[in-house]
């Protein structure tokens, strides 16, 4: 990595680092991730319009959020901000937190840095936070998303019959679950 960084790693890999979203990251790239069709066409935002100010406002609320880890995904070769990886909301009765991700650089698609991510921010969950078990979601068309969190170690838990609707007919989710337990005993 270059010394001459403006942001701080907070979790480090082997091609990319994790640090904190900041406000400065929304900008043009992030705008056109989020407004794009087929970046988001998996996505819930993908209902919506985003303007700046409001995905501003999102990363705004995040910032500082006790019961979310959201943070920028981070090649180590050029630092470029190629996506974003959230844990929450954490659930810290039952010590259990869910991960969301996106790769809004289609150049980074099908290339392992969304297992990566998900790798080191479950490190961290497992080690760092003492979390039990985290979980993912996604739609069964989401053909990337499956291979990313089966391949950082997930298993597939259930499917939600006809539980999302895409392109104009419900289709359905699948669940995803990772135990620190059996993590621990796979390693």
């Amino acid at each position: 990595m270059k010394s001459n960084k403006k942001f701080y790693p907070f979790l480090i890999g082997e091609r990319i680092y994790l640090r904190e979203v900041r406000l400065s990251d929304v900008n043009e790239n992030y705008y056109r991730w989020m407004n794009d069709k087929e970046i988001t066409q998996y996505l819930e935002s993908r209902y919506y319009p985003n303007s700046m100010e409001l995905l501003q406002e999102y990363v705004k609320t995040r910032l500082g959020n006790p019961n979310e880890i959201f943070l920028a995904i981070v090649t180590k070769d050029n630092d470029k901000h190629i996506g974003n990886i959230k844990l929450g909301p954490i659930n810290w009765i039952h010590r259990i937190g869910d991960i969301g991700i996106i790769i809004g650089e289609r150049d980074f698609w099908d290339k392992g840095y969304a297992t990566e991510a998900i790798k080191l921010m479950v490190k961290y969950a497992f080690g760092m936070l003492n979390l039990h078990k985290i979980t993912s979601g996604c739609y069964l068309p989401n053909e990337g998303a499956i291979k990313a969190f089966q391949n950082a170690g997930f298993d597939k838990e259930g499917v939600r019959k006809k539980h999302g609707y895409y392109k104009g007919k419900y289709i359905d989710s699948v669940l995803f679950g990772l135990i620190k337990e059996e993590m621990q005993d796979n390693e």
